[in-house]
């Protein structure tokens, strides 16, 4: 299978996705990089192209995402999905739609700027405020009580509008469920609100509660690749954010686990643009797949 990989240059030295690129390739299949920053692209020519399917690994607001969108309107398969992609990077739609659908999500306000985090309730203090295109836990900050306005200082040029979400009592760390297909796990990673308690980054075991959350996230929002951060509250797991194609940090055989699940879409995919039954189906991506259980035997 032939493959392109939108990558932006601060992702070309790291495992994601970069192993996985090198990964394919080591299993026989072909795989271009394509830099937006670097690239100029010609749309017309983007349905006559070889790819079998592109895959998207840059940052929320990068050009990355457009080029994405174009290929799927091309008819070309996208891993994920661009409307799916597109749904969790605005913060703003992801936790509205999350919402909507019942999943466990804290009360939240929308802001154009810092100025009217004063016309949020005292009652709904504490808050975590955060900008709506955010990744990575940067410009996370936490207010006790609205007089912490006066301190607070963000920074409005790297963030188009702000997220107020009411913080709720927690263990004082995060849970990362990282989730490729079905296969998911969980890892503990220190709060950026709590950097006072001391948190080893590590595999720990998976709930089925949080097993089954991590799975309704994904067919909610249409993902097959994807993280979501999640604290633990009295009243049980709470998500707090849904990201696209995550580190994958701390999984075990994760360069091998992703490689496959994408091989695993694009055969899916070019099974049904080809109208094949899902007999057929399953002997091609048969074909093209290498097993899982074979990658964690090497």
């Amino acid at each position: 299978m032939h493959f392109c990989f939108i990558i932006e240059a601060q992702y070309r030295k790291e495992t994601m996705p970069m192993a996985v690129a090198r990964q394919l390739v080591e299993w026989g299949h072909d795989v271009d990089l394509l830099e937006p920053e670097s690239t100029t692209i010609c749309l017309s020519d983007l349905n006559r192209g070889n790819y079998d399917a592109y895959v998207l690994k840059t940052v929320s607001d990068g050009p990355g995402l457009s080029i994405l969108e174009a290929a799927e309107a091309a008819g070309i398969p996208t891993i994920n999905h661009s409307r799916s992609i597109r749904l969790v990077r605005d913060k703003a739609v992801a936790t509205s739609y999350a919402s909507s659908h019942g999943l466990p999500i804290p009360l939240t306000y929308f802001v154009t700027h810092p100025g009217l985090l004063k016309q949020i309730p005292w009652g709904d203090y504490p808050l975590v405020v955060k900008p709506n295109n955010g990744s990575s836990c940067r410009d996370i900050f936490l207010l006790a009580s609205p007089a912490d306005l006066a301190t607070l200082q963000l920074v409005e040029t790297q963030a188009r509008f702000f997220l107020a979400q009411q913080y709720v009592e927690n263990n004082g760390f995060d849970s990362k469920l990282y989730v490729a297909g079905t296969e998911v796990f969980a890892v503990a990673k220190r709060s950026p609100l709590h950097p006072e308690v001391r948190v080893d980054k590590r595999l720990i075991p998976i709930t089925l509660e949080l097993r089954n959350l991590a799975l309704l996230v994904g067919k909610l929002f249409g993902l097959d690749i994807y993280g979501l951060d999640v604290v633990e509250t009295g009243d049980g797991p709470m998500v707090v954010d849904i990201n696209d194609f995550p580190s994958f940090g701390q999984v075990p055989h994760a360069v091998a686990l992703v490689s496959s699940e994408i091989v695993q879409i694009a055969s899916r995919s070019l099974s049904r643009l080809n109208g094949l039954t899902s007999e057929t189906s399953s002997d091609v991506i048969n074909e093209v797949a290498v097993p899982l259980s074979y990658m964690l035997r090497e």
